[in-house]
């Protein structure tokens, strides 16, 4: 059985939240329920989590607002519980951070598949927490952190920090994980399927506007800190590599 999950399920109707808390009991993870908006960051604010299952209809704050707020501080994999699938509502989503996104009514099989894709990528010794770092991570000195640089960029990949200079860039986890992978080969022309395989783990199929969403956020946070670089390269017809 993996390794157990510390998983934040946000969801106003108890009846649906405690089916979605026995489901996740039985594959061996942690839920913690919370039932608003403000609950939930209250709740976010004072334990450490693997994951978060939001939903977006919330008293309170709305799905989109605890989405936004936890993208200020966190780069923990967001799944957001949504009965509405329209293209400009999953497009705002991914905006906004969202990892991904599974709709009502969903299938508890398909649903526990897209959970596992998240935790599985979470690094063996990180657990996130509401300020970027974990545990392991806090007690180590700044001198040991694993980092990786181009340019005015370095990547903290212990604490999944990314920097222009001397400014913190606020990535999520999924930005984060395009950037270290460009990084890592700066040279390489990686292809939308390289990448979205890559990062998400999934089959690419061609018309997912998910990986363009994240691409053009990832450059827009750069440009802010670093107005007079190009930092990632669209080579047309193949995809995208650093700017050398």
């Amino acid at each position: 059985m993996a390794t157990p999950k510390n998983i934040l399920v946000v969801e106003d109707d108890s009846h649906i939240s405690d089916l979605l808390c026995a489901l996740l009991k039985q594959q061996g993870h942690h839920p913690v329920p919370a039932y608003s908006g403000t609950e939930a960051l209250l709740v976010l604010g004072q334990n450490h989590f693997d994951l978060v299952l939001l939903d977006l209809m919330l008293p309170g704050k709305t799905g989109e607002e605890v989405l936004e707020e936890i993208r200020n501080s966190s780069a923990v994999p967001v799944i957001v519980l949504t009965a509405r699938t329209d293209k400009e509502t999953t497009v705002q989503l991914l905006q906004l951070g969202a990892d991904d996104y599974i709709a009502k009514p969903f299938d508890n099989d398909e649903l526990l598949a897209r959970i596992e894709v998240q935790v599985r990528r979470l690094p063996l010794e990180q657990s996130v927490m509401w300020n970027g770092q974990s545990a392991h991570s806090r007690n180590q000195s700044a001198e040991l952190a694993r980092t990786l640089q181009h340019k005015d960029i370095t990547l903290n990949l212990d604490e999944y920090d990314a920097f222009i200079g001397n400014q913190r860039a606020k990535l999520s986890k999924r930005e984060f994980e395009i950037l270290h992978l460009l990084m890592s080969h700066p040279k390489k022309v990686f292809s939308k399927n390289n990448l979205y395989e890559s990062v998400w783990g999934e089959d690419f199929f061609g018309d997912d506007n998910t990986l363009n969403v994240h691409i053009s956020k990832l450059r827009a946070k750069l440009q802010t800190l670093s107005p007079d670089a190009e930092h990632i390269q669209t080579v047309w017809g193949i995809g995208f590599r650093m700017k050398e």
